[in-house]
């Protein structure tokens, strides 16, 4: 599969790994996102989402030494920014309002994240404001 392109989008990450982080950092830069963090807390998420003005999509680790990092999900889902998890944990951890969001289990291949990132994006023809044309 062709690496997805997601030029100039910027995707929040949170998570505790610090290499984990870096690689996933790396890889979307690689394909044009605006990484911003990588956080390890739910804390300095939280502080991070309220002073980016513009968020387009977030990667967020579940449990963040031994935080969950819900609050920053609700955060996002009020703010309408998708988001996928990981998670060491298996699908027993977790709370059914972010049943929507995708996750996956660690270790997981970043393309895997990479495309389920370009999936929940919205595509310029869903946002508010744009008008259909033949061309679109």
């Amino acid at each position: 599969m062709a690496r997805r392109n997601l030029a100039g989008k910027r995707i929040l990450v949170v998570e505790d790994e610090f290499f984990l982080a870096d690689d996933l950092c790396r890889e979307l830069q690689a394909i044009g996102a605006v990484v911003i963090g990588p956080v390890p807390t739910v804390q300095e998420a939280l502080a991070l989402a309220a002073v980016t003005p513009t968020l387009d999509a977030a990667v967020l680790d579940i449990n963040l030494g031994g935080e969950m990092v819900f609050p920053v999900a609700d955060k996002l889902m009020a703010s309408s920014v998708p988001f996928v998890f990981t998670s060491g944990y298996d699908d027993t951890v977790g709370d059914k309002r972010f049943s929507q969001a995708p996750r996956f289990q660690k270790p997981t291949e970043f393309r895997v994240i990479l495309d389920a990132l370009h999936t929940i994006l919205p595509r310029p023809h869903d946002l508010p404001g744009h008008q259909q044309t033949d061309a679109s």
